[in-house]
């Protein structure tokens, strides 16, 4: 079983889910080899039908106590670019690919991503450019995130996020 976790944390984010859900990026998982999706949707007002074939399950869901078990099972995670997302899924050592919100237009969430892509750590893209990466991505070539190191992170956003300013 490959299964495929899409999460957008306590945000709304209907274009991912649109996105994702779409007959095209349907396929496109289905022929990667994934035989589940797990969408977990937050506020959001876009609620894909769940339907279960015999090869493919699709589960809709809006919150859970906690995320952990469907990133433990997740070959692959697709998660908005909330940072502790982010962090949850690089610290299970789960592939990542973080879709930005371009309607966020304080976008400190793409240098967030840019910064651990640059790293190794994840892929990024935009829903427009999804489908495109899922196709052309290689897992193999991702960094594991060194765990533990939740202070180097924190500083980082921190600085991203100009709290140091705020003092």
């Amino acid at each position: 079983m490959k299964c495929l976790f899409v999460t957008v944390g306590t945000t709304s984010f209907d274009d991912l889910i649109a996105c994702v859900s779409a007959h095209d990026s349907l396929q496109i998982i289905k022929s990667l080899g994934y035989n589940r999706l797990i969408l977990q949707i937050g506020r959001g007002t876009v609620v894909p039908e769940p339907f279960s074939t015999e090869s493919f399950t699709l589960d809709v869901y809006r919150y859970k106590e906690s995320l952990k078990e469907d990133l433990q099972k997740a070959d692959l995670v697709i998660s908005h670019a909330g940072a502790g997302s982010c962090l949850e899924t690089l610290e299970k050592g789960k592939p990542l690919v973080v879709v930005i919100n371009e309607k966020l237009m304080n976008n400190h969430q793409l240098e967030l991503a840019r910064k651990l892509h640059k790293e190794g750590h994840l892929f990024y893209c935009t829903c427009s450019t999804l489908p495109g990466l899922l196709q052309s991505m290689d897992l193999s070539t991702l960094k594991c995130y060194p765990p533990g190191q939740p202070e180097k992170f924190s500083a980082f956003l921190d600085k991203v996020v100009g709290l140091k300013n705020k003092h």
